[in-house]
């Protein structure tokens, strides 16, 4: 018989009684031309994972059938309640009350549905029973593949023989045997993985892991599998007992332990770190992380998470007892010897307040100068506290900022750290043309207090103006004209270096500053591409400042590179101005080819007045000629990208700044090096100017889909010739890492060996390893 679908709206048995008498056989009308048609299981998708047999003889299959269909979604019917099907033949046994429908039978009821190759439907008893390439979905959208079930006349309770759950949420559930009670799905000899079961070429493979348990039932009003007489095996091979174990799917979370941590280091030992991670509500969670060192006493660290409805934040906590006088800072005696508190705290948040205005926090505190590094938690050496409120909208910035610093570096004075309550800063540009330019005004308040330092105030008040033309000939004009007045209050400045010393008391300073800049870019073919060259001029008077009569806080780490070569002011500050006459030229160059581009740079300033520069020896700027500093940057495709900084003595060309970084190949397998020389001899009584000398190497090689190896060192070549107090001999290794790694889509698997060459404290130098794993669905 041609197949053929009929849809009844009304009873089922009224429309059997209608059109068919027992035993005989009923052709049935033609569904709907609208109706859509069934799809086969889907592929590897968040909605089901890839199809595939769990590997093992006799155990329960991933696989669903290849010749199953999912249902479309339930049609309209004026009862929901009532249970509308489709088949190719229909049989009714009248004396039995029993219907029998074959070939391709799909049964709706709700957001149930049923596809079976034959439906037996005892209708004294409400049992129905189906056979052959079943698939069952639930409301939920999960789909279940068997092949015998016995359901309900309501499509909802059944049992299922050789059963395999397509959970909606990802991952499947296969058994030999399994049940549903109002929803809740049971199962026994049962397996378990959200990962994909088939390779790129569609054939089956064994998932990265699965869990096997002699019972599991699975929820999905709560999104929660329950394991019992669990194991968990990763790649087919037995691994750890989970006797009593439980999960959420998909991206629900719930409370439970997360991936643990293992680490060896000469510093602690072997460390075992096991997370465990509350839920609190959806928009909260804590993180509770005890670790265990045989080296060490033991730590608790906790993470507490929320997102409310401006914003979010994070609050990190460490702490453990040791002794203070094993960090070397501290002289050892009876009380230093004892155990003590040690720990850290970093908080973070930021909050949109409204649509213009936000604030955010940066908290970061240790209890000692080596505790981060002694349990490998940071490297940096000065911790940074910070306090924001800011206000933006389109012409005008207002932010109050509060910090403080923490120095982590042995041997240097926490009271001369400063701490900024506060900085006040307000600008605004005004939208109407003034003489044909722009305006932009800006107010600035600082106060800067140290517990044994220097304390200063600072406010000034400036204005910009800035007026940009095109020229008939193509030249691009900017005239600029900049003006400041500024006050500075300052207290005990015997305690800092001198060069960044003011005088006592109140000072005051007027800046004024007049700039002339001129580009013009030639545009042209070249190579079979597109060149630019754009020379460039700009003359810049500004009268002598009496720069050295105020603090200088802000503006210490000065360096001429091609970044600033152009500024108006070549200090990286407020505190410090470039209060000269001078020219500056440069040279743009651009090259654009198929696939290739190429970006150089290079200047040099020439100061007209003849006044002694406050700018210091060695940053390329003291003398009336400046050195030359350029940058070019090559990149081919996504595969190459080159960028070369340096800068050249004027009067030998010896290389002061050689600074090299290059990445060559793909996001997957690549090489990345860096290399830096700074040989500006500058003295040492800059201590924010020092010179060195270091190379770094890095790479990553995808060796297979999964797997990966990657590594990298740190090598401190610096020596006398950049630092004459250095004892090295110009190659001192830092330190160096080699790892290799597995990643698909539901497991990461991770191995790290790190060498640290050099002792801080208490963090000794010596090898760590490192284990990570992370499961999808369990904690990662």
């Amino acid at each position: 018989m041609t197949r053929k679908a009929m849809l009844l709206s009304g009873a089922l048995g009224m429309c059997l009684a209608a059109q068919a008498r027992a035993q005989e056989t009923v052709d049935v009308q033609d569904s709907p031309a609208e109706q859509p048609d069934l799809q086969s299981a889907p592929a590897d998708t968040p909605q089901a994972a890839t199809a595939a047999t769990a590997g093992q003889t006799g155990s329960p299959s991933f696989q669903a059938p290849s010749n199953t269909a999912l249902p479309p979604s339930p049609m309209a019917s004026e009862d929901p309640d009532q249970v509308q099907f489709t088949a190719d033949r229909i049989d009714y046994d009248y004396e039995k009350d029993i219907v029998t429908a074959t070939g391709d039978v799909r049964l709706y009821r709700r957001s149930d549905r049923l596809r079976a190759d034959n439906v037996v439907w005892n209708r004294n008893t409400g049992q129905v029973t189906a056979q052959g390439n079943i698939v069952v979905i639930n409301p939920e959208g999960d789909a279940a593949y068997g092949d015998r079930i016995e359901l309900t006349d309501t499509l909802k309770d059944g049992v299922v023989e050789n059963m395999l759950v397509v959970l909606d949420a990802g991952g499947r559930v296969a058994a030999e045997r399994g049940r549903r009670d109002n929803g809740v799905i049971t199962v026994e000899k049962a397996a378990y993985t959200p990962c994909a079961v088939t390779d790129m070429a569609g054939c089956p493979k064994e998932p990265s892991w699965k869990i096997t348990a002699e019972r599991v039932v699975y929820d999905p009003t709560i999104g929660r599998i329950r394991y019992t007489g669990a194991r968990v095996s990763m790649f087919g091979l037995l691994s750890l007992p989970l006797p009593s174990f439980s999960h959420p799917v998909g991206g629900s979370s719930d409370d439970g332990f997360l991936a643990p941590d293992l680490r060896i280091s000469r510093t602690n030992g072997f460390q075992f770190a096991l997370p465990y991670f509350f839920s609190l509500a959806p928009n909260r969670d804590l993180t509770v992380t005890p670790r265990v060192f045989t080296g060490a006493l033991p730590m608790l660290q906790a993470e507490y998470r929320a997102l409310t409805d401006i914003g979010s934040y994070r609050v990190t906590g460490y702490g453990t007892y040791s002794r203070r006088a094993d960090d070397l800072t501290v002289p050892l005696t009876d009380e230093t010897s004892r155990n003590d508190f040690r720990g850290y705290i970093d908080a973070v948040g930021r909050f949109q307040l409204d649509t213009n205005w936000s604030a955010s926090a940066s908290i970061r505190t240790a209890s000692d100068r080596t505790f981060l590094r002694r349990y490998d938690i940071s490297r940096d050496d000065r911790l940074r506290n910070n306090l924001r409120v800011e206000r933006i909208d389109q012409d005008s910035y207002f932010s109050i900022n509060a910090w403080a610093v923490q120095t982590l570096r042995v041997g240097e004075r926490q009271g001369a750290q400063p701490i900024a309550l506060p900085e006040i800063d307000y600008r605004r540009r005004m939208d109407d043309g003034i003489l044909g330019g722009r305006l932009q005004f800006q107010l600035n308040t600082l106060a800067i207090a140290r517990t044994d330092g220097q304390d200063s105030q600072r406010a000034f008040a400036s204005a910009q103006w800035d007026m940009r033309r095109l020229t008939p000939w193509g030249q691009e004009v900017t005239l600029t004209a900049y003006g400041r007045a500024d006050a500075y209050n300052t207290h005990d400045t015997l305690e800092t270096v001198e060069s960044y010393r003011g005088l006592e008391g109140f000072q005051f300073r007027g800046i004024g500053a007049l700039a002339l800049d001129v580009k013009w870019p030639l545009i042209g073919a070249a190579f079979g591409g597109t060149q630019r060259l754009t020379p460039r001029v700009q003359i810049v008077a500004s009268p002598k400042t009496n720069n050295m009569d105020v603090p200088n806080e802000d503006a210490r780490a000065v360096d001429l590179e091609d970044s600033n070569l152009f500024a108006l002011n070549r200090f990286s500050g407020y505190d410090r101005f470039d209060d000269s006459t001078r020219v500056t030229v440069g040279l743009d160059y651009a090259l654009y080819l198929p696939g290739i581009s190429v970006d150089a740079n290079i200047g040099q300033s020439y100061r007209l007045s003849s006044q002694d520069s406050i700018l210091p020896d060695g940053t390329g700027l003291s003398d009336r000629t400046s050195d030359i500093v350029g940058r070019t940057v090559v990149r081919f495709r996504d595969f190459v990208s080159l960028t070369h900084r340096y800068r050249l003595d004027k009067d030998d060309l010896a290389i002061r700044r050689n600074e090299v970084d290059a990445t060559v190949g793909s996001r997957s397998t690549y090489v990345q090096v860096g290399y830096l020389r700074l040989d500006r001899n500058i003295g040492l009584i800059l201590e924010d100017l020092q010179d060195r000398e270091e190379a770094r190497l890095g790479a990553r090689v995808q060796l297979t889909r999964f797997w990966s190896a990657s590594g990298s060192i740190l090598i401190d070549l610096t020596d006398s010739k950049e630092d004459i107090l250095s004892q090295a001999d110009g190659y001192d290794p830092v330190r160096h890492r080699l790892g290799v790694a597995y990643e698909d889509d539901c497991l990461r698997l991770g191995l790290t060996w790190r060498r640290d060459y050099q002792t801080t404290g208490d963090a000794r130098r010596g090898n760590s390893f490192l284990l990570a794993l992370a499961f999808k669905n369990l904690g990662r």
